[in-house]
């Protein structure tokens, strides 16, 4: 027999004090909500003001220290030998008719033009080209149909990306006979932030109107559906002036805007989702408005609390390395769960005191939610979730294994990961620094781009000649090391096989000289990063700097590989304590970090199948496969995702923790748990998905990996591991579930 809920009480007053037989004190958001409300415009307007120019701030940059190796090579090589790598890449490709090379005199005298336009441009520095260099076979294709023209500008990363960006309409297109296109480091930034702010507005575009959609079909009533659209530009607006800030004083990374506006409407919609469902539901058990906000404020806000907390603690992990886009998207992702968290807890009650019954307008759904059935004990019914948990709680380890076994299947594919950085690949194949950099590989193997070098400063040639001759054999014999030239010839296979020509002057100066070191594969490829640790690892005759896209490579994953233990202890130990705190069970905190973890692994392998290996391109959309994953990738990935899976975990635990103090044993505690949170875990995680997956459209392969990898963890984690692992692990554990120190029951 189904009885009919009480309605909502219509009283809209709220008790500033509570006696003890009376009402529960109301919030101060609650009691001042017209100050609150008010505040958070002024406060939104006041952001929206102060981040509205961050896009030009930021950098594409920071994929590796500042203090690396291979950078200080860098600057050495272009303080004392003019050879370090240039900022500017212009291919020119003779046209005209059939035959036409970058020989001819048109071609000549148009590359030389070109090359005076590009000098007279302010904050270029130096520029070397084909038809001025002595026409050097290294700047020029072997079919004489192509040559470079190379430029370096003054400044840091973001300032000779914006150099490029000012630059580049006035030197490519069609100048005379040669059609011209840039690319380089400089030009690839001004791409990678162009292409990076366009992402941005689209994903909002797609995401947003797609969100409130699926947010109308959630709650029924239009006025519910659109609060958790604005607390996402609430703490996107406020994250946007936050990074803003930040770029004044250091790097921030254009990959922490996108990522961060990402997660704040993932984040809003999420805490959002849970707080007023848990409101909604006291109102239609029949309590007030100041009652029902103060339960759903001590229930689902308590664990939105710890939620956040377990997010900003996943973010603040990524401050422990060095990496300048770490930090940042680190500090991106601390800013925005703050946000997220200030507009949930304390903007949200204001608003739905405001609201008071006018919440519930419209809501074409309310006959259905009215006239559902009720349990023996007066109780909502169990509902699809809450008997798929009781299956699995029947035969625990049958449900229970297979499970487990399809996410260690998924994760296998990690175990196959060879990590590098990504290079002008990150941007899609059509843009023109994209074509320039497949040119520079095809066609211009050796120029020097990109390639390998030993610098060794204060070093002389003459007086050493023997030690460096010998340093240079043994430099040549590496495995995958094709040739060595230097100021005492060129080297191969451990001999020296020229001796050194005029071109070989460039290679000493009266600072000391330096090795061009030629290797198989790509530069960014992860075997011409371990040639690198071969070549750091032999005896040099003086102190040796080793630079180039490989040194560049290890240079980003050495700090990752000594820091990543101390960046996961502070994970698992913040996440255990902050679980602790919530639950008051150890093993519940224990078994969250373990499924957590497995979750996780699950999606890295699905990273490599897909990114790495080159899989399901048409589903993702299509990308650039380097048979590489980006080295900082899994680090981001975990760092976000691995806090947005304990967001679904607090929610789950509290209400389980909550049902077994009512009385009900483990066995209905957990079905009940599961039945009122799985649903909104599915919802939440679906529409986390589709924000992501608006980010997953960047033409950026970075952002599309991270897109792809959080909406695949969120979807993995709210309906694999937390409807059906969950209640497994939980009935196994049985009686250890409750089992608590007593120092810690003492606090109930």
């Amino acid at each position: 027999m189904t009885t009919e809920t009480a309605p909502p009480q219509p009283d809209d007053t709220v008790s500033a004090s509570g006696g003890e037989d009376g009402p529960p004190r109301a919030p101060f958001a609650v009691r001042r909500r017209h100050l609150v409300a008010g505040l958070a415009v002024v406060v939104a307007v006041l952001a929206g003001w102060a981040g509205h120019d961050v896009a030009g701030r930021v950098s594409s940059g920071g994929m590796v220290p500042p203090q690396a190796e291979s950078l200080h090579a860098e600057q050495i090589l272009g303080r004392d030998f003019g050879a370090d790598t240039p900022d500017f890449v212009l291919l020119a490709r003779a046209g005209g008719r059939h035959g036409a090379t970058v020989d001819s005199k048109e071609a000549a005298a148009a590359g030389r033009a070109l090359e005076r336009r590009l000098a007279a441009e302010r904050d270029v520095v130096r520029v070397r080209s084909y038809w001025t260099a002595g026409r050097p076979k290294a700047l020029r294709s072997a079919g004489r149909h192509s040559a470079l023209l190379l430029a370096w500008f003054r400044g840091n990363d973001l300032a000779t990306g914006k150099v490029a960006e000012r630059v580049m309409p006035r030197v490519t297109g069609h100048r005379g006979p040669l059609q011209v296109a840039a690319g380089g480091d400089a030009a690839v930034r001004a791409e990678v932030a162009r292409q990076a702010s366009h992402d941005a507005n689209l994903s909002e575009l797609v995401a947003l109107p797609v969100t409130a959609t699926l947010l109308l079909l959630v709650f029924g009533s239009p006025a519910a559906a659109v609060l958790p659209v604005f607390v996402g530009i609430f703490a996107a607006l406020g994250t946007t002036a936050v990074l803003r800030r930040l770029a004044d004083v250091s790097e921030v990374s254009a990959y922490a805007l996108n990522i961060s506006t990402a997660l704040a409407f993932g984040l809003a919609i999420d805490y959002c989702l849970f707080l007023i469902s848990r409101y909604r539901e006291e109102r239609r058990g029949g309590a007030a408005l100041a009652p029902a906000l103060h339960t759903t404020l001590r229930t689902a806000g308590r664990a939105v609390a710890v939620s956040a907390a377990t997010v900003a603690g996943g973010m603040a992990a990524l401050l422990v390395f060095p990496h300048p886009v770490l930090r940042s998207i680190g500090c991106g992702g601390m800013a925005v769960t703050l946000m997220a968290a200030l507009g949930s807890l304390v903007v949200l009650p204001a608003v739905l005191a405001l609201l008071g019954d006018r919440l519930e307008r419209f809501d074409v759904f309310a006959r259905w939610r009215r006239h559902g059935g009720d349990g023996p004990d007066g109780r909502p019914a169990m509902g699809r979730w809450g008997r798929i948990a009781r299956a699995m709680m029947r035969r625990p380890l049958l449900g229970g294994i297979p499970v487990a076994c399809l996410l260690v299947l998924l994760a296998m594919p990690f175990t196959q990961a060879r990590f590098g950085l990504f290079d002008d690949r990150v941007l899609p194949e059509h843009t023109a620094a994209g074509e320039v950099g497949t040119a520079l590989r095809r066609d211009f193997a050796t120029s020097g781009i990109g390639a390998t070098t030993v610098v060794l400063p204060s070093f002389d040639p003459r007086a050493r000649r023997a030690e460096l001759d010998g340093y240079a054999r043994r430099i040549s014999g590496v495995r995958g090391v094709v040739q060595v030239d230097g100021p005492t010839g060129t080297y191969r296979g451990g001999r020296r096989s020229a001796k050194p020509t005029r071109a070989s002057k460039q290679f000493a100066s009266p600072h000391g000289v330096f090795l061009s070191v030629a290797g198989r594969g790509e530069p960014a490829d992860p075997a011409n990063a371990e040639r690198v640790r071969r070549i750091r690892a032999l005896p040099a005759p003086a102190r040796a700097w080793v630079g180039g896209m490989g040194a560049r490579v290890v240079d980003a994953q050495r700090p990752v590989q000594d820091r990543l233990p101390l960046a996961l202890a502070l994970i698992a130990a913040g996440m255990f304590a902050l679980v602790l705190a919530l639950t008051r069970y150890p093993v519940l905190a224990l078994k969250a970090l373990v499924l957590n973890a497995l979750s996780l692994c699950a999606t890295f392998g699905a990273l490599v199948f897909v990114f790495q290996e080159g899989h399901l391109r048409r589903l993702v959309g299509d990308f650039t496969v380097t048979g590489s994953t980006d080295v900082l990738l899994p680090i981001v990935v975990f760092c976000i995702a691995f806090g947005l899976s304990m967001d679904y975990e607090c929610i789950l635990l509290s209400r389980i923790v909550e049902e077994h103090r009512r009385g009900a044993g483990t066995v209905l505690s957990v079905a009940r748990g599961v039945d009122r949170t799985a649903g909104l875990f599915t919802w939440s995680a679906l529409i986390l998905a589709v924000v992501m997956a608006a980010l997953a459209t960047s033409g950026l392969v970075f952002l599309k990996a991270v897109g792809v990898g959080l909406a695949l963890a969120a979807l993995l984690d709210a309906t694999v591991v937390r409807g059906l692992l969950v209640p497994a692990v939980m009935r196994l554990a049985g009686r250890a579930n409750w089992w608590a120190p007593a120092w810690l029951r003492g606090g109930r």
